[in-house]
């Protein structure tokens, strides 16, 4: 049996793992839950979730991952055995769940660079909102670029640890960060800006709801790549001599930092033009192609910005279909590339019902809902929240004890917050958990 591969370099690690959280979900997800939920005070209750359990949720898998130096159901059968490896197959079903839709909005984005190069949505006067119900109600062009999108992740994840996930991800995180960066200044000096800013800063706690938490406690386990085992996989190829507790901030303030600037990004612009920021999902796709064409050489931030979100999305895929390579070839000693060809064709073949489900197959519903929404909500509001309370459960519980140990590299690191980590695992994260799938079941 070959020996297994770890990460060529912290950098690299670090990189990787912050891929792996920083993908739609900051870019795409986060600026319009925060407008949609009054702005400011979302910010708050958002990085004070992160905090609070999103940090502590994090370590947790990846600490299981980095001790046993395996894969999600090899972890859970190593330290727990009994039922326990259940956790670890959920979250590889979970993961595999996600990347089938996941690469259909993923798709979007490589369409929108090329309709953004080309001057298609430049032209005044468009209504770009029949322009996007037109593009995902296509049988062909989004079933076709979810392919390439595909087989880029697939290319990527064949290559292996160091030579294809790691060495990618230094490429493209830093290439994400300064096209962040770019972007974020144009947006800040366009006129009518500092509105949105002041929106975005400056919290209205008259807008605070239930909902609003719900929001962002959802929007924190989304981000932050919690409960389908990718940060326990990308853990599992870690050194044992690694300090993973300053490795795992690291990499929450790398995701959070993403966020925070996409929202910087995003909403300021939108406010410049006098448009709406809670427009939701379609904020992305039909407000900001008219924040482009309105926008001085809109045009090349707008190809810019699309590929900000093609990036991000490729490289949470890569961590997306990781888990379910490693479980593969670590419990089946299969090949690599076999496995990650075989599984991203399945991969692609379920989510073709997902973008056919925005046109043909509309009319298709299981208890009221499409394919991509039934997939969305099967895995957003109960596979995930279910295997991050596990997850949070057996650490907080049943093996509290020994991932201190490990946690604190066998002694040599001191960590007096512990203690304060084991509470949250046993209490507050299960109930924050608890909650988000409640509110999605009541809400639904």
């Amino acid at each position: 049996m070959s020996t297994r591969e770890n990460w060529g370099s912290r950098f690299g690690f670090i990189m990787a793992a912050a891929g792996s959280a920083i993908g739609l979900g900051n870019i795409w997800r986060f600026p319009y839950m925060t407008g949609s939920n009054g702005g400011g005070a979302f910010l708050l209750i958002y990085l004070g979730i992160v905090i609070g359990f999103g940090l502590s949720l994090l370590m947790a898998e990846m600490v299981l991952g980095r001790t046993t130096q395996k894969n999600p159901v090899g972890a859970f059968r190593a330290l727990g055995g009994g039922a326990w490896p259940a956790v670890g197959y959920l979250g590889v079903l979970t993961g595999f769940v996600i990347l089938s839709f996941y690469i259909v909005v993923a798709g979007w984005t490589l369409a929108y660079i090329a309709h953004m190069a080309t001057g298609a949505l430049s032209a005044p006067g468009l209504d770009y909102g029949k322009i996007f119900g037109d593009f995902v109600a296509s049988p062909v062009e989004p079933v076709v670029y979810a392919g390439v999108f595909m087989a880029l992740t697939c290319w990527i994840v064949v290559g292996g640890i160091s030579k294809g996930i790691e060495r990618w991800n230094k490429v493209l995180m830093p290439a994400l960060f300064v096209i962040l960066l770019i972007l974020v200044a144009r947006a800040l000096t366009l006129p009518g800006a500092a509105k949105g800013v002041a929106f975005y800063l400056v919290p209205d706690f008259s807008k605070v709801t239930a909902q609003t938490f719900y929001d962002a406690i959802s929007q924190a386990f989304f981000s932050l790549s919690i409960g389908m085992g990718t940060m326990l996989t990308y853990g599992s190829y870690l050194s044992k001599d690694e300090n993973l507790p300053s490795a795992t901030l690291t990499v929450a303030l790398l995701d959070t930092a993403a966020a925070f600037l996409a929202g910087l990004m995003i909403i300021p612009a939108v406010f410049a033009f006098g448009l709406n920021p809670s427009a939701g999902p379609g904020l992305t796709f039909i407000t900001l192609p008219a924040v482009f064409a309105a926008m001085p050489l809109g045009a090349p931030f707008g190809v810019l910005f699309f590929a900000l979100l093609a990036i991000a999305a490729l490289t949470s895929a890569i961590s997306i279909l990781e888990p379910m390579i490693a479980y593969l070839v670590d419990e089946h000693s299969l090949p690599r590339r076999g496995m990650t060809i075989v599984a991203s064709v399945v991969c692609f073949a379920l989510g073709i019902p997902a973008s056919l489900s925005f046109g043909a197959w509309s009319g298709f519903t299981v208890g009221g809902k499409t394919w991509f929404d039934l997939m969305d909500f099967m895995a957003n509001n109960l596979m995930l929240p279910v295997g991050g309370l596990c997850t949070a459960l057996f650490i907080g519980w049943f093996w509290s004890r020994e991932a201190r140990h490990h946690l604190s590299n066998e002694g040599r690191l001191a960590q007096p917050w512990a203690p304060l980590w084991t509470f949250v695992l046993r209490f507050v994260a299960p109930l924050g958990i608890l909650w988000i799938m409640l509110a999605a079941f009541l809400k639904d």
